[in-house]
């Protein structure tokens, strides 16, 4: 910058507006940065128990199921589960977060999970068939907080890089402009004083 700057008093006016406006650019931004963390520790919290619980209910949900194959017929299993009746919908909305569009998650479902006769079939069917609507539940909501933190650290990297350069990069150097340009200044009304008195010791003379 210092290479292109032209010193004269307009352009320090300027460079020091230019300061006001990057020096308030970086607070709001860096509050943004402390509000986007806080936010992504508390989503972060929230994912790691979850986690846990999704395992859990799956390895559940396999438990069942292989205990219901153990004690039904091979030809059971397969009619008991070839037409369900079961449907689900994904439902896919959009709310904000410090500026940043995250997901939010539901299902819609209809008909029922057991549609199937009870004569052929075992009652661990029933409940690994509950266990799997229960897991699938967590995992919808376990898919949003996860989208939602993806998207946010990805903000975040983005805001902590951008403060970075106002606070380490731009700033310093419109200040070090600013500085020079006050120097050449000074430099030039010294000058100018200097040659004034010479003018006059030679009027006077």
């Amino acid at each position: 910058m210092l290479a292109n700057v032209n010193a004269t008093r307009m352009e320090l006016l300027g460079l020091r507006k230019r300061v006001v406006l990057a020096t308030r650019g970086h607070h709001l931004l860096s509050e943004k940065r402390d509000e986007i963390s806080r936010q992504l520790i508390g989503i972060a919290r929230k994912i790691k128990p979850l986690r846990k619980k999704v395992e859990a209910e799956l390895l559940e949900t396999s438990r069942r199921f292989m205990m219901a194959r153990a004690s039904m017929e091979p030809e059971d299993i397969k009619s008991s589960l070839e037409i369900p009746i079961r449907k689900f919908s994904l439902l896919v909305e959009f709310s904000r977060i410090m500026s940043v569009e995250v997901p939010e998650l539901s299902q819609q479902a209809s008909g029922e999970m057991i549609c199937y006769g009870f004569s052929n079939t075992s009652g661990e069917m029933d409940v690994a068939l509950m266990a799997l609507d229960r897991a699938f539940e967590s995992l919808i909501e376990l898919a949003e907080k996860e989208k939602q933190a993806r998207l946010l650290a990805v903000e975040l990297q983005m805001t902590r890089r951008r403060v970075n350069v106002l606070e380490h990069v731009l700033i310093p150097d419109l200040k070090s402009t600013i500085r020079f340009i006050f120097d050449k200044l000074a430099e030039a009304e010294r000058d100018n004083t200097s040659r004034l008195m010479k003018i006059a010791d030679i009027i006077r003379a």
